[in-house]
């Protein structure tokens, strides 16, 4: 939002207002002891019981020892490097590939200023960059299924 109007530093109102501690952060519940003492232990034990039960249900697996001599048939990066990485093995020139994923950041550094025209924040008010965001997951996670298929199905998916 925009300042429609400065505020006057000479209203009485304002001033009275301000001596109390009423100012522009003044939202009338104090952190302590309210979140501090209550919300905070709360989100702590939360996060805490999470990861020991993530833990306990999928406990983390010793693979068989490393072999350097031994290269495996198929080496996948992890998971959210897999559509740059099907990007790599798509494209017959390297040097394209190393271009198109230095475009991804490029493009998503350009967003602020496209999405600059327009100051709604409701997405269904900014048609085009709502569609360009869903045609970019969808590739994306075409691209990201992709990686984890056989190079000559890759593309497709196997589908045509």
């Amino acid at each position: 939002m925009s300042i429609l109007k400065k505020p006057d530093l000479n209203d009485p109102k304002l001033r009275a207002k301000l001596a109390k501690g009423m100012g522009h952060n003044y939202y009338g519940e104090p952190a302590w002891p309210n979140d501090l003492l209550y919300v905070f232990p709360v989100v702590m034990l939360g996060v805490f019981g999470l990861c020991v039960s993530l833990a306990v249900l999928d406990p983390a697996i010793i693979g068989e020892p490393a072999n350097p001599f031994a290269t495996p048939m198929e080496i996948l990066p992890e998971w959210y490097f897999y559509p740059v990485f099907q990007i790599l093995r798509i494209v017959p020139n390297k040097l394209l590939g190393i271009a198109m994923m230095a475009g991804i950041p490029l493009g998503l550094m350009c967003v602020p200023f496209i999405e600059s025209v327009n100051k709604s924040q409701n997405p269904f008010r900014r048609p085009i960059a709502t569609l360009v965001f869903l045609f970019g997951l969808v590739v994306t996670i075409w691209l990201g299924i992709g990686a984890t298929c056989p190079i000559d199905k890759s593309l497709t998916l196997g589908l045509f």
